[in-house]
């Protein structure tokens, strides 16, 4: 058994008079529910609803297919209610409107609720990955991508049916790819996100990122990518002619992530990937960095590509910058101000700790979201989503 199943904790539960245990998967790390009954085609609805609601683990044991009807069910019962209560953003009274911070945390608050619930469907897994259930899929290959090679010898396992559908979502973003065209024309410009790895589904940021002035010429250039993720940055500064990259990531996935990446594109030469939080050794001409936006708890590990608690990671490459930028080199932080308009950071804060890091601005790039929420009128946060502006920020070091 590898370490990291045998790091699993088991889920209980009582199959007839036998009490019978399996491995507990969880990529949030969410303990297995305390209390588990057996569920199947007849089981209605709201009472499974119900069940749900009290923590009670639903673990399945009839046809897949409806079970994740049933799954569908569960989450119209959520919505439904959260229609019932109203919007996120809806004033308490007509005339105490509520703080888009207060919004903000409202929104992930019932976010992470309907996550709870739904996740109480759960998906029991043999030893090699198979689901023995009637008309169930062979999910093999997306569950070995995500888990690693199937322990024969460990026993079956459970695991939620909408984290298992998430783990197979995945796997088909990582066959097909996301085309990014700054890396050239198709089909030769994808990049291929894992399972945990944030996607560069938002074109915007990669856009700044491939049309802003180079600080010298890319031939001679030598760029730091601070937290490469996909590796899509590093890519693109190398598709655009910079002779070096030297990419630092933390996350064995991310970093396994980018070497394919950068293999499959060619790219492997130009782009050296080093495990490392934040800076490598040395200084460069050039450190791009696109920090997780929002300063707030990241709920899963593919969470902290979008949230960065204390705005640690921004406030480190804004601290060590400096000491890593080659006289005369530029920063180039990619940052949305979607936390200023959600009341989460003030541009005030974000210009202080530039300051205080001993930097100055050079120069701003803007440009708008083109993502689909940004015009989506029902999203709750819509109103910060439509204000949103992403900027490339060309910071220097003040001079002594």
């Amino acid at each position: 058994m590898s370490t990291a199943d045998e790091a699993l904790p088991l889920l209980h539960w009582t199959e007839g008079d036998a009490p019978c245990s399996a491995r507990w998967r969880s990529e949030r790390g969410a303990p297995p529910p305390k209390r588990v009954v057996l569920a199947d085609d007849t089981m209605p609805a709201d009472v499974a609803y119900r069940l749900a609601c009290e923590g009670t683990g639903l673990l399945w044991r009839g046809d897949f297919h409806n079970a994740r009807q049933l799954l569908l069910a569960l989450a119209r019962r959520i919505d439904r209610k959260a229609v019932r209560r109203g919007p996120a953003l809806a004033p308490a009274t007509p005339f105490t409107p509520v703080a888009p911070g207060t919004a903000f945390h409202l929104h992930r608050q019932a976010q992470s609720q309907r996550a709870r619930v739904l996740a109480m469907l759960l998906m029991p897994l043999d030893a090699d990955y198979r689901i023995p259930l009637r008309r169930a899929p062979d999910h093999r290959a997306a569950c070995t991508e995500a888990w690693g090679t199937a322990d024969l010898d460990g026993g079956p396992s459970v695991v939620a049916l909408r984290e298992l559908l998430g783990v197979v979502s995945a796997h088909e973003w990582r066959k097909k790819g996301v085309p990014v065209p700054a890396l050239g024309p198709a089909p030769d410009n994808r990049i291929h996100p894992h399972h945990g790895v944030f996607s560069p589904v938002r074109g915007e940021y990669i856009e700044l990122v491939a049309k802003a002035p180079l600080p010298m010429a890319a031939h001679a250039l030598t760029a730091f990518d601070i937290g490469t993720g996909t590796g899509v940055l590093a890519a693109v500064l190398a598709t655009r002619g910079v002779a070096k990259v030297l990419a630092t990531e933390l996350e064995p996935r991310a970093l396994a992530c980018a070497q394919e990446n950068l293999s499959r594109l060619g790219l492997s030469d130009r782009v050296e990937l080093l495990q490392a939080d934040l800076f490598p050794p040395g200084r460069a001409p050039l450190v791009v960095c696109n920090p997780p936006w929002l300063p707030a708890r990241p709920g899963a590990p593919i969470e902290r590509a979008v949230y960065d608690e204390d705005s640690r990671m921004l406030k480190g490459f804004l601290a060590g910058l400096a000491a890593h930028l080659a006289p005369g080199g530029e920063g180039w932080l990619i940052l949305s101000n979607l936390a200023e308009h959600l009341g989460l950071r003030t541009r005030a804060e974000l210009l202080g700790w530039i300051a205080t890091a001993g930097l100055q601005v050079l120069g701003r790039i803007d440009t708008r979201p083109t993502h689909g929420k940004a015009a989506d009128a029902t999203d709750a946060l819509h109103v910060a989503r439509a204000a949103e502006v992403t900027s490339l920020w060309r910071l220097g070091v003040l001079p002594t």
